[in-house]
C-alpha cells in the first residue's frame, strides 16, 4: 500500500528548477525540507498558538497534537494533499459561548470532538456520493453567512474581555499587525500574526519597564494593578515534560453551539484542496472527501485527550506558493517539530503569558478576518445579494448569531447566538426557495464555482 511516504530527489536538491515545482512526491535535499518544516511551524504559529490560548486550552498539547493531526492527514490522503493541520480559529468563538455558559474545558472539548464525528461523516458521504451533495445543502450564499456570523460573533470577546487590559498595547499590536499583513511580502507576510505577537511582547516588556504596573481589569476581570507581562510561569516552567491531558464532556446545548463549525471546516477543506490541486497541476477532486474525513479524525483524535480541534492552514498554502516546494516531505519534518514542541513545557508558558493587551490587538484583527471570509465565499461564487432569497435569510440570521438572539423551548433547551442564527440561515433559505417565485431561482442551487468537484458523468469518488 502506498502510504506517500516516498520520496524522488528533485532536481540537484537544493532549488526548484525555472518554471518547475517541488511536487508532493519530491523533495530538496533533507537539510532543506527540515528547514522548510520549520518554516511551516512559524507560518501556522501566530493563529494557531493564539487558538488554543483564547479557547483556555493548554497550548502544548495543542502544537503536540497539530503534528499528530498532520501525520493522520498525510497518510490518510496517500501524500498527495500537502497540508499542515492547526487549531482552527473558527472554534474560537463557540468556546467562548460555552464558557459563558458556564461550561469548562471537558464541555469545550466534548463539544468539539462531536464536530469531528461529524465532520468525519461530512467526509465519508462526499467520497460516496460527490461534493454535489455539499453544495446543495450549504450553497455559497448560507455557507458564507454561517463563517460571518461565527467571525463577528466573537467581537465581544475583543471588546470587553482582551482589549481593556491594556488599551495602548491593543492598538500599537493591532497597527503593527496590519501594517505587517499589508506591507510586508512572500514568507513575512504570512507570518504577520506571530510578528504582531512579538512586537507586543516586547512593548509589553517596554511599557512595563517605563510606567510599571497597569491599573485595568486582568484576565480575571478584576480590576487591579499588574504587569503587562508576567512570566513567572516560564521561569517555573519544565524543558522537558508531557502536556496535560483531560477527557471530553458532553452537553446537548455545547454541541448545538458548536455544530454551524462543520460548516466552515467544510468550506476550508474544500477551498484548500481545491487550491493546491490548481497550484501543482494535480487535480485533486476524488481527495475532497478523505480530506475532509481525516479532518475529522484528526479532530475527534484531538479533542478525546483535550486538545483542540484541527483543520487545514491556507498560511501553509502561501509558504508552498512563495517557495514552488509542495514536498509532502516538509509537512512531516513540519509534524516533527510540532511533537519535539509539544514535550516543552517551557515553550507552551511563553505562549500562555501573552499579555491581555496583546491579545486584543490580534483578535481584532483575526476575528474580523473570520467574519470578512464569508464575504469573500459570496464574492467568490458572485451571489446576488439584491436578490431577496438570498438576502433575508442571510441578514436574519447574521443579526441573531451577533446579537446573541436566543429563543427559548423549554426551562431546560434554548437556541442562541451562533447556533440559532445558523438554524436560520439554512432552513430560512430552503424554506424560501420552496416558496419563491421562479424569477428569483434563476440562480442554479449548485454554483458553478465549486460544483466543478464532479461533473454530471463522475463516478463517486473513493479514497
Amino acid at each position: 500500500m502506498d502510504l506517500g511516504v516516498r520520496w524522488k530527489l528533485h532536481g540537484d536538491g537544493r532549488t526548484p528548477a525555472p518554471g518547475a515545482v517541488v511536487r508532493p512526491d519530491e523533495r530538496l535535499s533533507w537539510p532543506r525540507t527540515f528547514g522548510l518544516g520549520a518554516q511551516h511551524v512559524v507560518a501556522m504559529f501566530g493563529a494557531s498558538f493564539v487558538a488554543p490560548v483564547l479557547m483556555g486550552l493548554d497550548p502544548n498539547l495543542a502544537i503536540m497534537m497539530s503534528g499528530v493531526a498532520t501525520v493522520i492527514f498525510l497518510l490518510a490522503t496517500r501524500g498527495r494533499v500537502p497540508s499542515y493541520l492547526g487549531c482552527s480559529l473558527s472554534f474560537v468563538g463557540v468556546a467562548a459561548v460555552i464558557r459563558a455558559q458556564g461550561g469548562t474545558s471537558a464541555t469545550v472539548t466534548g463539544a468539539c470532538f462531536v464536530v469531528g464525528v461529524v465532520l468525519f461523516l461530512v467526509g465519508l458521504a462526499v467520497q460516496r456520493f460527490g461534493a454535489r451533495i455539499i453544495h446543495a445543502a450549504m450553497p455559497p450564499i448560507v455557507t458564507g453567512a454561517v463563517v460571518m456570523l461565527i467571525g463577528f460573533n466573537l467581537a465581544p470577546v475583543t471588546a470587553s474581555t482582551y482589549w481593556p487590559q491594556d488599551e495602548w498595547t491593543a492598538l500599537l499590536t493591532m497597527l503593527v499587525t496590519g501594517a505587517a499583513v499589508v506591507c510586508l511580502r512572500g514568507f513575512w507576510s504570512r507570518i504577520a500574526i506571530f510578528l504582531g505577537l512579538v512586537f507586543g511582547y516586547v512593548i509589553s516588556w517596554t511599557f512595563d519597564r517605563i510606567f510599571g504596573r497597569i491599573h485595568s481589569v486582568d484576565a480575571s476581570g478584576k480590576v487591579t494593578d499588574h504587569w503587562r507581562l508576567n512570566l513567572s510561569g516560564v521561569e517555573n516552567a519544565d524543558w522537558i515534560g508531557l502536556p496535560s491531558f483531560h477527557g471530553p464532556s458532553f452537553q446537548w446545548s455545547a454541541v448545538l453551539v458548536a455544530l454551524p463549525v462543520v460548516i466552515a471546516l467544510v468550506a476550508e477543506n474544500a477551498g484548500h484542496v481545491k487550491a493546491v490541486g490548481e497550484m501543482t497541476g494535480d487535480p485533486l477532486d476524488d481527495k475532497l472527501g478523505t480530506a475532509i474525513s481525516a479532518d475529522g479524525a484528526a479532530s475527534m483524535l484531538s479533542t478525546a485527550v483535550g486538545g483542540p480541534p484541527n483543520t487545514t492552514y491556507s498560511e501553509n498554502i502561501g509558504v508552498m506558493a512563495a517557495t514552488r516546494v509542495y514536498s509532502t516531505a516538509a509537512y512531516w519534518a513540519a509534524a516533527g517539530f510540532a511533537l519535539l514542541f509539544g514535550v516543552c513545557p517551557k515553550f507552551g508558558a511563553v505562549v500562555a503569558a501573552i499579555p491581555g493587551g496583546v491579545l486584543g490587538g490580534i483578535t481584532v484583527i483575526l476575528y474580523g478576518m473570520i467574519g470578512l471570509l464569508g464575504a469573500q465565499i459570496w464574492l467568490n461564487a458572485g451571489v446576488d445579494l439584491r436578490n431577496p432569497l438570498n438576502l433575508v435569510p442571510a441578514a436574519a440570521g447574521i443579526i441573531i448569531g451577533i446579537g446573541g438572539v436566543t429563543l427559548k423551548f423549554t426551562d431546560n433547551f434554548s437556541l442562541n447566538g451562533i447556533a440559532l442564527g445558523t438554524v436560520v440561515v439554512i432552513t430560512g433559505y430552503h424554506a424560501l426557495r420552496a416558496m419563491a417565485p421562479a424569477h428569483l431561482k434563476q440562480e442554479p442551487l449548485l454554483d458553478s464555482g465549486t460544483s466543478a468537484y464532479d461533473d454530471p458523468g463522475d463516478q463517486p469518488a473513493s479514497s
